[in-house]
């Protein structure tokens, strides 16, 4: 779990400048200051600032990047079991397996069942098949565990 240092550094700051906007706010209420309601709404919202931009720092894993790969987009996802990518026309071969243990390794697997406990990323490229028709050709799959996100590459 890797931590924004900008956002978790954010956080502590809002934190305390929540923390001082609650002793202003009792103070408030106890002096019987006109503001003292509005200060409720504004440490309010920067203590929620605060936990959003904690949870965020600890939350946020960076995208992983393979030496070789090539961006493609994700032109299908079930949500479950299958991730469909579209390669480009002028793809290189030796560019395939980079790019589809690049985009495997992206997807986030939770919240998704399967039968056979594995996603299964495929990465496809349309050829003209007639005039105005074309036919998917698959260039290669990844299966990655569920349980683990251990990925494994199918020629």
């Amino acid at each position: 779990m890797a931590a924004d240092p900008i956002f978790f550094q954010a956080g502590q700051w809002l934190a305390a400048a929540g923390g001082a906007l609650v002793v202003v706010t009792v103070v408030a209420f106890f002096a019987g200051w006109a503001v003292r309601f509005r200060l409720v709404g504004v440490s309010s919202f920067t203590l929620l600032l605060a936990v959003s931009c904690l949870a965020f720092a600890l939350s946020y894993v960076p995208r992983v990047s393979i030496p070789g790969a090539r961006s493609v987009p994700v032109v299908y996802d079930n949500g479950s079991d299958l991730v469909i990518a579209a390669a480009p026309a002028d793809l290189p071969a030796e560019a395939i397996q980079p790019t589809l243990e690049e985009v495997a390794r992206n997807l986030r697997g939770s919240g998704r069942t399967s039968d056979d406990g594995f996603l299964h990323v495929r990465l496809r490229r349309v050829e003209p098949a007639t005039a105005g028709a074309g036919r998917p050709v698959v260039l290669g799959e990844a299966r990655v565990e569920l349980a683990t996100g251990k990925v494994s590459l199918n020629p």
